[in-house]
């Protein structure tokens, strides 16, 4: 490890912690059915085995770029790693479906602080120009993991048990432990102040109320009053929010980082590209389980191609990067990912299952050609005091994404499945249900166009630091300067 730069050092530790946490979204999902029937739950119970842990994320996501800033990122890090770790193997110990819940809000704490305090540590280790290769690095744990997820879940649960899915984490959590013991360096922003009370009452009430809502969403239907209350009181908490965060001296997270052009427009990006793919997620088990027959594994092995076509265009995305740039490697990619999802219209219970593989590794690659360019432009004007607050505000944004995904797709569906009279997993309705499949596809293609468009507010020319070696701090262009830089652009 001496011979090895402290940014791969970095990086190494980050993808393991990365890893870890997005795996565990997805792979706990596959056991979903057979924990129902080991605790005697009730639907409701189950899904707080999802909602305690998105709630939990909500609440510490925000708060953990002032949390490494004030106390040390790598004391930070190794917290979370310490109670996500733990936290897993308590759940793996549940002895009822109220003990597993509370041991995945546990969880949620470690992992809300996990992600974004990693990604500080790794962009402050990198140049601003490396960070193209940097983030074709934690693209592939990105995608690979959650794509994994079903896959292992699924093996997991068919020849072990439900326990195994948590105790899977225990490795890898004490590996990235041990390492970032050994070899991560501290970091403290000297002028971090004490917390934003307000900013961390009104941000984190707001985004557990909004995340609970959506949550609900999906079976309740948008027009429920709980779905509704929950909604509005989340929106108004979180608009508080902003005015508090306006008027803070020190904010918990700063919101004058919308003032800049390529982190407003990456948010953006992210925010409908990580809906429109959190949904498909969600969509394609769902179809491929319930329509064509198909075991839990068998739908994970469907569904993987999507990380290997990551794998292939993350690593050329990053060489394509300086000599393109970000605007054409996103809105390209995102193209194509908008394309193979109304492809998905032609699949119906006769497909063949190799078509379905080939769809989703082209749409793999596609979506890796465009989140390579995102993470690194994103982040293009934030400086280095900056970058915990910012790491924290894109780790908000896309988890609300995936939460927003799920939801609407959800809610398309059971609409959808309404008008056309059809039960998911029914022999009878199975034309009807994939009629409103479909129609739910229509509505993913749709999502993913709204990213595109945003994508076009991307400025090559301000991601140019990114692009070329520079060893000078970013200078911002505010959306104030902006008729200037269109002008030049």
């Amino acid at each position: 490890m001496a011979r090895l730069e402290y940014k791969w050092i970095v990086a190494v530790v980050f993808v393991f912690g990365l890893f870890m946490e997005l795996l565990d979204m997805t792979i706990t999902n596959v056991a979903l059915p057979v924990l129902a029937t080991s605790f005697n739950a009730s639907t409701t119970g189950i899904e707080w085995i999802v909602t305690g842990y998105l709630l939990s994320l909500a609440v510490f996501i925000p708060i953990s770029g002032w949390v490494g800033d004030r106390f040390g990122t790598k004391r930070t890090f190794m917290f979370a790693l310490i109670t996500f770790t733990v936290a897993s193997l308590l759940c793996s110990f549940a002895w009822s479906i109220d003990s597993l819940i509370a041991f995945r809000v546990l969880q949620g704490i470690g992992g809300g602080m996990l992600t974004p305090v990693g990604t500080a540590m790794l962009f402050r280790a990198f140049p601003v120009s490396e960070r193209a290769r940097v983030s074709a690095l934690i693209t592939i744990p990105a995608i690979v993991a959650p794509a994994s997820g079903p896959v292992l879940g699924g093996y997991l649960v068919e020849y072990h048990s439900w326990h195994s899915i948590f105790l899977i984490n225990i490795p890898i959590g004490l590996i990235a432990l041990v390492f970032s013991a050994l070899y991560l360096r501290e970091h403290r922003e000297p002028d971090a102040g004490r917390l934003d009370i307000p900013g961390f009452v009104f941000g984190s009430a707001g985004l557990a109320s909004l995340v609970y809502a959506l949550s609900q969403a999906g079976t309740r239907g948008f027009d429920n009053l709980v779905v509704g209350g929950f909604g509005l009181t989340g929106l108004a908490l979180l608009a508080m929010f902003v005015v508090a965060e306006a008027r803070a001296p020190r904010p918990m997270i700063d919101i004058r980082l919308f003032r800049y052009r390529l982190f407003t427009a990456g948010n953006l990006v992210m925010f409908f590209s990580g809906a429109a793919f959190g949904g498909l997620l969600f969509l394609l088990p769902l179809m491929l389980q319930s329509e064509m027959g198909m075991t839990p594994l068998e739908s994970g092995l469907t569904t993987f191609p999507t990380a290997i076509g990551v794998m292939l265009t993350a690593v050329v995305a990053g060489k394509l990067y300086n000599s393109i740039g970000p605007r054409r490697l996103m809105i390209v990619g995102m193209a194509i990912s908008a394309l193979i999802t109304l492809a998905f219209l032609r699949v119906d219970a006769g497909t063949s299952d190799w078509t379905i593989r080939a769809l989703m590794l082209i749409r793999g690659g596609a979506f890796g050609l465009a989140l390579v360019p995102l993470q690194a432009a994103t982040f293009a004007e934030v400086t280095g005091a900056e970058t915990g607050q910012a790491s924290a505000a894109f780790s908000v944004i896309r988890q609300v994404s995936s939460s927003v995904g799920v939801a609407l797709v959800a809610t398309v569906l059971t609409a959808r499945l309404g008008v056309h009279d059809a039960i998911m997993g029914n022999p009878a309705t199975t034309s009807g249900a994939f009629l409103a499949i479909h129609d739910t596809f229509v509505v993913a293609t749709l999502v993913t166009a709204v990213a595109i468009a945003a994508a076009f507010l991307v400025s090559d020319k301000l991601a140019a630091i990114t692009m070329n070696p520079a060893t000078a701090e970013p200078q911002p262009v505010a959306f104030e300067d902006e008729e200037l830089e269109l002008a030049a652009d």
